[in-house]
């Protein structure tokens, strides 16, 4: 335990660099999560960000979330439904786990038809994507859009 923590229990007050240092992210980050409406502080007399305890969750789930590749844009739509002041309850993260899901059973498996993809362009050798036979034969992706429409999402060339 820091020296800093001792005072630090319940709904106390934690300075914007004192949540960096526990969450290991940087006070940017915290700035920048704050602006998203992901995390809020309160502003003591001297203007200064002070946040309570509850936040070291919210910014673990950010990172978690992140890492697992889920858009902050979900995170904020799902956070909205968490309390914005106190700590949400073991059911509210429990929500937040179902909700995200599907998101990550869907990410798993574009993740895991891409491995597999690659594997075979790489192996064929031709080097084209819009003509390919084994990724996108007939060049059948070019009316969903430019890009690698063939590696996006779940779905699968026919």
């Amino acid at each position: 335990m820091h020296d800093d923590d001792a005072g630090l229990r319940g709904a106390e007050q934690m300075s914007v660099g004192q949540v960096a240092e526990r969450a290991g992210v940087s006070v940017s980050a915290l700035h920048f999560y704050e602006r998203q409406g992901l995390i809020f502080s309160t502003r003591t007399a001297g203007n200064q960000r002070r946040f309570t305890r509850s936040v070291l969750r919210r910014v673990a789930v950010i990172r978690a979330a992140q890492r697992a590749g889920i858009p902050l844009s979900l995170v904020a739509s799902v956070f909205d439904q968490l309390p914005r002041d106190g700590v949400p309850t073991k059911a509210d993260w429990q929500r937040l786990s179902e909700h995200w899901q599907g998101e990550l059973d869907a990410r798993i498996s574009a993740l895991e038809k891409l491995r597999g993809s690659l594997g075979g362009c790489i192996g064929c050798g031709c080097l084209s994507l819009a003509e390919c036979g084994f990724v996108n034969p007939d060049d059948l992706h070019s009316n969903k859009g430019p890009g690698a429409r063939a590696f996006d999402g779940i779905e699968q060339a026919n």
